[in-house]
């Protein structure tokens, strides 16, 4: 059973400054989220604080999270971390907790599953990460770990994506690996 984070709440300050960073970015970005409206968002997120507080530390470990699309069936609102390059408070990290017990000698900090769970958050899949690039043009310099399916990794394999020459490759590596510029970008909805 995956473990979940311990619920964390914000100040009120933290809170308003937060959903000033969010509502700035996705006025500046609209782009990304065609006939959304903003107001919908912030009753969302208002009615969650948890969700808040994933959102808040998405920001802090520099991943930029915008709202990129909105499931009609739950009224959920979907985000992606939309910097630019994985985030740089997320990188150096093997794929998951299984691969960071496994590594005898020079263990990364953390694992990306690991560190994804207590943000409160998941990797994006292989799909995402190509929705993702269709709303830009993101990880042109560094790479991100992707949700891998249970049979791969079974092998001791786990996927990454990134962008280079004007397109998207999905590769893979041993998932006790790790990388300076290897991380992972998250995905919320709420």
């Amino acid at each position: 059973m995956k473990k979940q984070p311990k619920p964390q709440k914000l100040s009120p300050q933290q809170r308003e400054e937060l959903l000033t960073v969010l509502e700035a970015r996705f006025k500046k970005h609209i782009s990304r989220h065609q006939g959304i409206v903003w107001a919908k968002v912030l009753a969302r997120l208002e009615a969650d604080a948890d969700k808040l507080w994933s959102l808040s530390e998405m920001e802090r470990t520099g991943g930029e999270p915008d709202v990129v699309g909105h499931d009609k069936k739950t009224g959920e609102y979907i985000f992606f971390d939309c910097a630019p390059q994985t985030p740089g408070d997320r990188v150096s990290l093997c794929y998951d907790d299984e691969a960071l017990a496994a590594r005898k000698e020079h263990k990364p900090k953390g694992s990306a599953l690991g560190m994804a769970a207590a943000l409160g958050v998941e990797l994006l899949t292989e799909e995402q990460y190509f929705e993702l690039q269709k709303l830009g043009e993101f990880d042109t310099k560094r790479s991100s770990w992707i949700k891998t399916p249970v049979e791969l990794r079974k092998l001791g394999g786990a996927l990454y994506c990134d962008r280079r020459y004007g397109r998207v490759f999905v590769g893979y590596n041993g998932a006790e690996s790790y990388y300076s510029g290897r991380g992972f970008r998250g995905s919320l909805r709420s």
